[in-house]
């Protein structure tokens, strides 16, 4: 187990060091670079006066050096904890993330739960009783969420908070408190305004793994240990919770390990941008659109950090859930 763990994590740096270079590379391939952007703004202004300090920009953001040099220095600093200054903010990456990732952690949990509470119940359900009207019910409402996109059903609950309920959605704060100092009552009104993006985002996800842990329950209902299990005068309740839905999981188990700790860093970019959210993903967004590449760079290598340490998780999750999965 230690020396899988061990080749698992050697992998992983490998990886790291592969993505953040091809991503720093793409980033860098359309024609000019952030100053480029920047120029261009500051002449439709009709500002003279900034442009010509570009010379002084490039140097301070060391765009006038080769592309190998740029990604050298921040790889290496990048394991110091000193992941660059971005170009558009002019402060350090470490500090904007900071400020948004609290908020990203949380709407993520939110959402990850929501999902998780509704979608094993209701699956359960809709494979215990097939093709019975509540069945028929559960699979038209998965369909309906599974073709639903998430920013799309985001500007359906702006318009019908404005023009109907007349009140506002946008944003995880309300005014008073965007900027005021933490309390109990900011903490409140953040509380009250968390659950309609995370259960906005967690639409389709309980769609998707409500379908997953049917069909899942479904063929494993009919496997010979459960078959043995009813034989023994178990009650059907302790055979499908206790046996086969602990058979049945693991396809979630996956989905959550590898998929959900990555949307913990960037959620739903679209849906993020949609309800004004104070997130990572659309500051993830903008950067990639400004050619900032620091913030864009350090961004997706937490993304791909964070999805190949859920896959490890999950891995080991698998094993210890499941005595017919061995890691050897």
């Amino acid at each position: 187990m230690l020396s899988y763990i061990a080749r698992r994590i050697l992998y992983m740096v490998i990886m790291i060091i592969l993505v953040s270079f091809v991503s720093f590379l793409i980033i860098d391939l359309p024609p000019g670079d952030y100053l480029t952007i920047k120029m261009q703004q500051l002449q439709a202004q009709g500002d003279l006066s900034a442009i010509r300090r570009m010379d002084e920009y490039r140097a301070r953001y060391k765009l006038d050096q080769p592309l190998l040099t740029r990604y050298w220095n921040w790889i290496t600093n990048f394991v110091k904890g000193d992941f660059g200054e971005s170009f558009e903010f002019e402060r350090p990456v470490r500090e904007i993330i900071g400020q948004r990732a609290l908020m990203s952690v949380l709407l993520a949990l939110f959402s990850i739960i929501i999902v998780w509470c509704l979608a094993i119940p209701i699956g359960v359900y809709s494979a215990t009783h097939q093709y019975s009207i509540g069945d028929q019910i559960v699979t038209t409402l998965s369909f309906l969420g599974l073709g639903m996109p998430g920013f799309l059903l985001a500007l359906l609950v702006l318009f019908f908070a404005m023009m109907v309920l007349k009140v506002e959605v946008g944003g995880l704060f309300s005014r008073e408190f965007v900027d005021a100092p933490w309390s109990m009552a900011k903490v409140w009104d953040l509380l009250k305004h968390l659950w309609i993006p995370a259960l906005i985002s967690s639409v389709t996800g309980t769609a998707s793994l409500v379908r997953i842990m049917r069909g899942n329950l479904l063929e494993t209902l009919g496997q010979p240990f459960v078959e043995a299990a009813r034989a023994r005068g178990l009650k059907n309740s302790t055979v499908t919770w206790k046996h086969a839905v602990r058979v049945a999981i693991n396809p979630l188990v996956v989905i959550l390990t590898t998929e959900a700790l990555p949307s913990i860093v960037a959620g739903d970019a679209l849906v993020a941008t949609v309800l004004n959210l104070p997130t990572v993903g659309p500051l993830f967004v903008q950067a990639l659109k400004s050619q900032d590449m620091f913030l864009a760079g350090t961004v997706l290598v937490f993304i791909v950090l964070m999805t190949m340490i859920g896959s490890l998780i999950g891995d080991l999750t698998l094993a210890a859930l499941d005595p017919r999965i061995r890691l050897e």
